[in-house]
């Protein structure tokens, strides 16, 4: 792997983690479009890690408070009927369904999953479902009004992004907005909900990126470097952007995107994998 090619692929991951537009599908086309081949889901899982710290830079106040209580919670009645032990429990629940499917079904994520027909198939459907929650959604929930039940649920949209062209944070947005959660409190939980998976995912992958033609260890750690720096940026701005705006934006790039993939695949200007 060329050094143009891990800096370009660790820019792309930073850029598009967080946005509800799918990571690892911008990856898969990058590196098919630009560089003839795919870098592979063990990259993916790995440069997450860098997005993934910037999540827990971002969020170390949030997240500090959150492990303390839960942690308190095991010795002292009172703080376990508070909204921060039960979100603690909310993001541990509601990781549990891409934590199993994840190693029930890695082989096919790492192949059949990663097909370029699928992605843009996923790309169009999944954004036109986020489009249809924006509209349809009454956003009158916060954060704190979350039941057990609709951890699950927005852990098994998590869940889906396993397939390339889901987007985890698009897939926790839908859901959320469809059970009636504010935009804002949807794309917070994302981050929070993404953390134990995206971190546990990485680790797990780590041997499997250096193996073949992949990166050496100082290219790896470039490009998660780079991730992280331009995550952190990227979730900045998209928490400030979806408190006045709506998320049609995401919509209209994700459909016209898979469409011009379709437009590429048929006409062979590209190999579907």
């Amino acid at each position: 792997m060329s050094w143009l090619e891990v800096l370009v692929l660790g820019l792309v991951q930073g850029l598009t983690e967080f946005l509800p537009i799918s990571s690892s599908a911008h990856l898969r086309i990058t590196s098919e479009v630009f560089f003839g081949r795919d870098a592979g889901a063990a990259f993916t899982a790995v440069t997450q890690l860098g997005t993934e710290a910037a999540v827990l830079v971002y969020f170390a106040r949030d997240i500090g408070r959150l492990v303390a209580v839960w942690l308190r919670g095991f010795r002292d009645a009172s703080v376990r009927t508070t909204p921060d032990y039960r979100l603690a429990w909310l993001v541990i629940v509601g990781t549990i369904p891409i934590g199993v499917l994840g190693v029930l079904f890695e082989t096919q994520i790492q192949t059949v999953a990663r097909n370029l027909w699928l992605i843009a198939t996923t790309l169009v459907v999944f954004g036109l479902l986020l489009g249809l929650a924006e509209r349809v959604g009454r956003q009158h929930r916060p954060l704190e009004q979350m039941t057990v039940g609709q951890g699950v649920a927005l852990g098994f949209a998590q869940a889906m992004a396993l397939i390339p062209g889901v987007s985890r944070s698009g897939g926790t947005i839908t859901v959320g907005l469809f059970l009636g959660f504010r935009r804002a409190a949807a794309v917070r939980y994302s981050f929070l909900l993404a953390i134990p998976a995206v971190v546990a995912s990485g680790l797990f992958q780590l041997p499997d990126v250096f193996a073949g033609d992949g990166p050496s260890g100082p290219q790896m750690a470039v490009a998660t470097l780079l991730a992280f720096l331009v995550g952190y940026a990227a979730i900045a701005w998209l928490l400030r952007y979806v408190e006045r705006h709506t998320v049609y934006v995401f919509v209209w790039y994700r459909v016209a995107l898979g469409l011009v993939l379709f437009l590429a695949l048929g006409a062979g200007w590209i190999a579907a994998g």
